[in-house]
C-alpha cells in the first residue's frame, strides 16, 4: 500500500525548460554581422549620403556655400561635356564587353575540352594579366603603342608604315584592347568554374548517343554558362562605366589633347572636384552616373533572369 502511494505521488520537475518567446526579436545573428555592418555603413552608406547632401549646395567666391536645390542636376543635364563622356563610355561598353566575354567563353571552352597540352600553365598565364595593377598594365601598353618608340614604332621602321594606334580616331579601341587584356582571364575563370560543375556523365551519355563536340557545346555547355554570363556582363558594364585608370594614365602619353579632362564621366568628376574646385557639381555628376549604371545593370539582370526561367 505504501509503495502504491509513493508511485502515485507526483514527481516534482527540477529541470527547467527553455521558453522561446516568438514575439521577441532574435539579435544573435547581428553579433556576427556587426563588424562588417559597421565597416559597410562608414565606408559605403555614409559617403553616398554625404555625396547626395553636398550635391544640393554650391560654393561661391562671395557668400560661401549656399543651398541651391536641384540646380547642379539641372546644369548637369545641359552639360554637353558630360553627355559626350557618357556616350563615349556607352560606345566603349557596347563594343568592348561583348568582345571580351566572347574571348573569355572561348578560352573557358578550350580549357574545359581537355584537349590542350599544359592546361594549368595556360590557365594561369591567361589569368595573370588580371593580377597586374591597372597602372602598370597601362604603362606597358602605352609604351608599346608609341609610334616613335616601342613595338609599334619598331614595326613602322621595319615595314615602312606609319601606323598610329594613339590617334584620336582609334584611341578608344586602343584603350579597349588594354581593358580586354586585363579582364579576359578573370571572366574566363568564372566561365571555367561554371563548366567544371557539369557532371562528366552527361558528356558520356551524349557521346554514346552519337553527339558531336559542337552538339555537346551547344546543348550542354552553353546553357550552363547563362548564369555566369549574366554575372560577368553586369560586372563588366559597371566597370566600363567607371573607366578611369587607363585614359587618365595615358593622358600624358597621347600627343595633343586627344584625352580631355572630360574623356570619361569619372575623369570629369575627378577634374571638377580636385582641379576645378567644384566638388558639389562633381557629387551631382557621380550620383547621376550611379543611377544610370544601376539602371542598366538592373535591366540586364532582369533580362538574364527571364532567359534562365525559360
Amino acid at each position: 500500500m505504501a509503495a502504491a502511494e509513493v508511485s502515485a505521488a507526483p514527481v516534482p520537475k527540477h529541470t527547467s525548460e527553455a521558453r522561446v518567446n516568438r514575439h521577441r526579436a532574435d539579435w544573435r545573428g547581428w553579433k556576427f554581422m556587426w563588424p562588417f555592418a559597421v565597416v559597410f555603413v562608414f565606408v559605403f552608406i555614409i559617403p553616398i549620403v554625404y555625396a547626395i547632401y553636398i550635391s544640393f549646395f554650391k560654393k561661391q567666391m562671395i557668400g560661401g556655400t549656399r543651398f541651391v536645390g536641384l540646380e547642379n542636376y539641372a546644369r548637369l543635364f545641359q552639360d554637353a561635356n558630360f553627355w559626350q563622356s557618357v556616350g563615349r563610355v556607352a560606345l566603349f561598353t557596347v563594343v568592348q564587353v561583348p568582345i571580351m566575354l566572347c574571348l573569355s567563353a572561348l578560352l573557358a571552352l578550350a580549357l574545359d575540352s581537355m584537349k590542350l597540352h599544359g592546361t594549368k600553365f595556360f590557365r594561369i598565364s591567361t589569368f595573370l594579366p588580371y593580377a597586374v595593377p591597372a597602372v602598370v598594365s597601362t604603362l606597358i601598353w602605352g609604351f608599346m603603342y608609341g609610334a616613335k618608340y616601342g613595338l609599334v614604332g619598331s614595326l613602322n621602321d621595319l615595314l615602312g608604315t606609319n601606323i598610329d594606334v594613339l590617334a584620336p580616331s582609334v584611341l578608344l579601341a586602343s584603350i579597349g584592347n588594354i581593358v580586354t587584356w586585363e579582364f579576359t582571364g578573370y571572366n574566363m575563370l568564372i566561365f571555367y568554374s561554371s563548366l567544371s560543375t557539369i557532371p562528366h556523365s552527361l558528356y558520356e551519355a551524349a557521346s554514346i548517343d552519337g553527339a558531336s563536340e559542337w552538339q555537346i557545346i551547344k546543348s550542354i555547355k552553353l546553357p550552363e554558362l547563362k548564369g555566369s554570363l549574366a554575372i560577368t556582363t553586369i560586372f563588366s558594364i559597371i566597370g566600363s562605366f567607371q573607366l578611369f585608370n587607363e585614359p587618365s594614365i595615358m593622358q600624358n602619353m597621347v600627343p595633343g589633347n586627344a584625352i580631355t579632362t572630360y574623356y570619361t564621366p569619372n575623369m570629369y568628376a575627378y577634374n571638377l572636384s580636385f582641379t576645378g574646385n567644384q566638388s558639389n557639381y562633381a557629387a551631382a555628376l557621380a550620383i547621376v552616373m550611379a543611377v544610370i549604371t544601376m539602371t542598366i545593370a538592373y535591366i540586364v539582370q532582369l533580362k538574364s533572369m527571364k532567359e534562365q526561367m525559360k
